[in-house]
């Protein structure tokens, strides 16, 4: 396959009928609990296969670790949860690899099955496509929030939810469904990935910010500065390639930076030819996606590549 277009994980076709697909990811922890910063991890690592369409199949542990400085059940409760999600998916971990580092660094190197013929790109979004997300939007901000001290772990209850929660059903769905293009939302945020997709396809993508789901309170503590540095380049890179209709005609500068903040283990941003979308949405339900919401559409490119309204 081709990497012009910055597909969410590498495709190599074996055969006629198979092709293996191919990821990896690890980051610092982004919540107090080993367990849960495990299954964060490992969420987010499987994501870019389900993000091509693809079954994980197999999965190695990378691991940064201050063994002289932390006990050893902290790394044991992370590999636990990492596991436990491992599982879930339906895949094996196989092995790993482990370094002495001065920060806790955990993920996953995934490597997952897909017809060659079913490969769902991030590249491939149709004029007249319905965008539909499988995730609410505001991981970045909560996480940033309790790290700052200006919300309780307690208040990260949903955030956690949704980040360990796996994107196999929303993958299944919209492979029952057929799709024209998909990515997962995560480090480059919404604005972001859609940017990746709207430009690939030449096409220019158009979100409707009112009706993008949000995590409960990601407005209010993004308001107390609680949002990640990421949104700032995120939108940089973009530039003038992002076209909001501004403040004073409905949409909010700090919604804008809401939507480029980075995201971790986010949905599924998916294109869907119009006819389609409603299956889709009953798919993604049925499939207890946490969210199935339509947010915009694809337009033929009029030389903006994403437009906020």
């Amino acid at each position: 396959m081709s990497t012009e277009h910055f597909d969410d994980a590498g495709v190599y076709r074996i055969s006629e009928g198979l092709a293996v697909v191919q990821t990896l990811d690890f980051f610092p922890p982004l919540v107090d609990d080993p367990y849960i910063f495990g299954q964060i991890a490992a969420a987010n690592s499987l994501s870019d296969v389900y993000a091509m369409g693809g079954v994980p199949i197999t999965a190695l542990n990378i691991v940064g670790f201050p063994d002289t400085e932390l006990p050893a059940q902290i790394l044991s409760d992370i590999l636990k949860g990492g596991a436990e999600r491992v599982v879930e998916a339906g895949a094996v971990i196989v092995g790993g690899h482990s370094v002495r580092d001065a920060e806790i660094k955990y993920g996953l190197a995934v490597t997952g099955t897909i017809h060659p013929d079913r490969v769902v790109r991030n590249d491939t979004a149709q004029p007249g496509d319905v965008l539909v997300l499988t995730k609410p939007i505001g991981s970045g901000v909560l996480t940033s929030a309790a790290k700052l001290g200006k919300m309780p772990v307690s208040g990260l209850a949903e955030a956690i939810g949704v980040m360990i929660h796996l994107n196999r059903g929303a993958c299944e769905a919209m492979q029952s469904v057929g799709v024209h293009a998909a990515t997962d939302v995560t480090g480059f945020g919404l604005i972001g990935h859609a940017f990746e997709m709207a430009n690939g396809s030449d096409v220019t993508i158009e979100l409707d910010t009112a009706a993008i789901p949000l995590l409960t309170d990601t407005l209010k503590f993004a308001g107390d500065g609680c949002l990640t540095r990421s949104y700032k380049s995120n939108l940089a890179y973009i530039g003038e390639k992002l076209v909001s209709e501004g403040v004073d005609e409905g949409v909010d500068e700090l919604l804008i930076h809401i939507l480029g903040d980075a995201q971790t283990s986010g949905g599924l941003l998916i294109a869907v030819a119009e006819e389609k979308a409603d299956a889709l949405v009953t798919a993604l339900k049925t499939a207890a996606a946490p969210c199935a919401t339509p947010i915009g559409r694809v337009l033929e490119f009029d030389g903006t590549s994403i437009r906020c309204k």
